[in-house]
């Protein structure tokens, strides 16, 4: 007679035995995506928002057009800093092969997979940076400071003003235009940027230089 041990082992219904072979599934599917030669490390989206840590990404069409402002801000060969705008870093690197460098600098260690380009950045140690980032090193610094006060504008302001030769693109809410201006001497631009999500607070963007953004 054959053991009747396994009448003792829970039995999941078929019911929820089909929902997590569909869960499965899916996650396979989404992973093969991932490694599969159709899929962009540097779309936006590939790295998922984390709204702990105040993260928004912009449309497709707003990075697009930040990302292209730097490039001609930046010029031939120019080098473009990201500082807490990782989805107008992901829309740089998707323009491989045009003539420019550019680097992330990120509190968010999952953007670690772009390698070198990578940087860890805590806004509140602004000039804790690697040796190798050399002081007005970089022609245009874009920036989104994670939170809407005067404190983290203060400090990536610190950072935003070590790095940059001189251009600043900066991208923070209408509510912080005093204080951009007070920081970092930059005035706002016409141009709206828009989120994957629709944001409460109404968002603008801020130049110190005759941008294309007007």
């Amino acid at each position: 007679k054959m053991d009747d041990d396994d009448d003792d082992i829970p039995q999941l219904s078929s019911h929820t035995l089909a929902a997590l072979q569909e869960f499965y599934l899916e996650q396979q599917q989404r992973e093969g995506m991932k490694t599969s030669q159709g899929f962009n490390q540097y779309s936006i989206g590939s790295i998922e928002e984390d709204w702990q840590l105040s993260q928004f990404w912009y449309s497709d069409e707003t990075a697009s057009c930040l990302a292209n402002e730097a490039v001609v801000a930046a010029g031939k060969g120019g080098r473009i800093a990201c500082v807490s705008a990782p989805s107008v870093y992901q829309k740089l690197k998707e323009q491989d092969g045009k003539d420019f460098s550019v680097c992330i600098l990120e509190y968010d260690r999952r953007f670690s997979v772009y390698g070198e380009e990578f940087i860890f950045y805590d806004y509140n140690h602004p000039l804790n940076l690697p040796e190798n980032l050399l002081p007005h090193s970089f022609d245009i610094v874009i920036a989104d400071p994670p939170y809407l006060s005067e404190e983290c504008l203060q400090k990536t302001a610190e950072t935003i003003k070590y790095l940059t030769k001189g251009k600043i693109l900066l991208c923070t809410g209408a509510i912080m235009e005093e204080h951009a201006a007070k920081h970092l001497g930059v005035k706002i631009c016409k141009f709206i940027p828009k989120h994957s999500r629709n944001l409460a607070n109404e968002f603008r963007c801020y130049v110190n230089y005759a941008s294309g953004l007007d």
